[in-house]
């Protein structure tokens, strides 16, 4: 009798084992990117006070940092060209058409976003798309440009402003978007935001 619950207890147990084993360990791994791509971003700061071609990303915890800058280095006048990483996700941001500075490209994580001004020379109010999901980035106080946010909250709210009035080289990040938008739109609207509101310098 005795022999026998041992068994059956020794067969429970291989059974929990084999489900941990084959089922739950390739399921976690299967959402891992989805767990570490979890992390907020709550803030984006110009690397150095006087030059804006150089950004660094803070996150939620405070630890995890990452970076946006112009890709050719020695070319501080050229901000056509921009590539970003946080943590293992990167990607690039180019100007769409030469000498047309209202349409970007963002290409990252097989994923292309597209940010266009909606009207002509008009840079206070931009449409960004991944062509399935559309949102309208747009300032809160028309020719300010230290406040930026969502004409809609179909999708959940983002909001941008500056840590300092008037001061462009050091944002807030308030990120309450749904699930559904992927870390790439964000990436596009937080570019938007700090390249039309700084100086090109």
């Amino acid at each position: 009798m005795a022999t026998a619950k041992f068994n059956n207890f020794t067969n429970s147990k291989n059974s929990h084992y084999n489900f941990m084993k084959n089922i739950l360990v390739p399921v976690l791994f299967l959402f891992l990117p989805f767990i570490t791509k979890g992390q907020y971003l709550t803030g984006i700061a110009s690397r150095y006070s006087d030059s804006f071609v150089e950004w660094l990303f803070y996150t939620e915890d405070e630890t995890a940092e990452g970076e946006l800058k112009i890709r050719w280095q020695f070319q501080t006048d050229d901000f056509t060209e921009w590539d970003y990483r946080i943590g293992e996700t990167f990607g690039d941001i180019k100007l769409k058409w030469k000498g047309k500075p209202d349409e970007w490209e963002l290409r990252g994580n097989n994923n292309i976003i597209s940010a266009r001004t909606l009207w002509n020379g008009d840079f206070r109010e931009w449409r960004i798309t991944n062509n399935s999901i559309s949102l309208t980035l747009k300032t809160k106080w028309g020719n300010q440009w230290d406040e930026w946010q969502l004409r809609d909250d179909h999708h959940g709210q983002f909001t941008m402003y500056t840590n300092y009035e008037s001061d462009p080289r050091d944002w807030i990040i308030v990120d309450e978007m749904d699930a559904d938008i992927s870390f790439e739109m964000k990436m596009m609207m937080m570019f938007i935001v700090v390249f039309n509101s700084s100086p090109k310098q």
